[in-house]
């Protein structure tokens, strides 16, 4: 059976990358699709793909659109029975000159709701052996928040539960609170823990069902890479290129195996990153 893989924002970056990594090493029957919001990006960037050995295929997917999203599970569905491979890899980017109220509505509902839009989405059509990961950060870990702000996140029983803390933060930022109230000013922390505690809210109820079908759901730090979203923030000195970054990656999603130690944690080069 042919595998199907979806790579979201991956008209650049580490993206694009996903998508090269994953095209190269697949066989000619695979396809790999290949989304983002905007058109003409998206077709710029299909056509930059080189040394497919897979069908690469272009779809517009703006994951702050949940229709869109439910949309294409259901047509992937349909089409191919379902998905073996999903990179949530979308990212609404930001630079240190922004001013976290102007720009926290938006911002979450691409990093935050995008991302547990396409874990409702695609996680019910992952067929045997299927791989969903979500690219995050070392930065969602939950010690990155103050105490009294962590249970939360830790203790979430529905990704309802945990979209409306996110949804309580992000009104904090825009009335002014947040910092009375402890949240970090860098509004990628709270994004990144939520990514995080979105993977290990749904593990907590799907792990065993999912290892007996060997599926594999799994948060990731790729590591310091050198992209435009990054060089604002950080010293990309000794920095990853996407290509190489990607590298680690896919042979996750590749693995043919599950493994267990793995699952529902936020993982860096194969090794779990604590949590607490």
């Amino acid at each position: 059976m042919a595998k199907i893989a979806v790579v979201t924002g991956a008209n650049q970056g580490l993206g694009f990358a996903l998508v090269e990594g994953l095209a190269r090493r697949l066989d000619p029957d695979d396809v790999v699709y290949l989304t983002g919001r905007d058109a003409g990006r998206v077709a710029r960037a299909r056509e930059q793909v080189t040394e497919a050995k897979a069908e690469v295929r272009t779809c517009l997917l703006d994951v702050r659109d949940g229709q869109a999203v439910a949309a294409l599970a259901g047509r992937l569905r349909d089409e191919h029975g379902g998905v073996d491979i999903v990179f949530s890899n979308h990212y609404l980017r930001t630079v240190p000159e922004d001013v976290p109220a102007e720009v926290i509505e938006p911002y979450v509902d691409a990093n935050n709701l995008g991302t547990t839009r396409m874990l409702r989405a695609f996680l019910p059509v992952l067929r045997q052996g299927g791989r969903f990961v979500v690219v995050s950060s070392s930065l969602g870990r939950l010690r990155e928040l103050p105490e009294p702000l962590r249970r939360p996140f830790d203790e979430a029983a529905t990704l309802d539960e945990l979209d409306a803390t996110l949804l309580a933060w992000r009104d904090a930022v825009l009335a002014g609170r947040a910092g009375d109230e402890g949240w970090p000013a860098f509004i990628n922390i709270p994004s990144k823990v939520g990514q995080v505690a979105a993977v290990r809210t749904l593990a907590r109820q799907r792990r065993a069902e999912d290892l007996a079908h060997d599926r594999l759901l799994v948060a990731v730090c790729p590591g310091m890479i050198d992209t435009a979203s990054s060089r604002p923030w950080f010293d990309m000195t000794g920095a990853q290129t996407p290509e190489q970054a990607a590298v680690a990656l896919v042979e996750l999603a590749l693995a043919p195996e599950a493994d267990p130690a793995l699952y529902g944690e936020l993982v860096r080069f194969g090794r779990v990153l604590s949590w607490p």
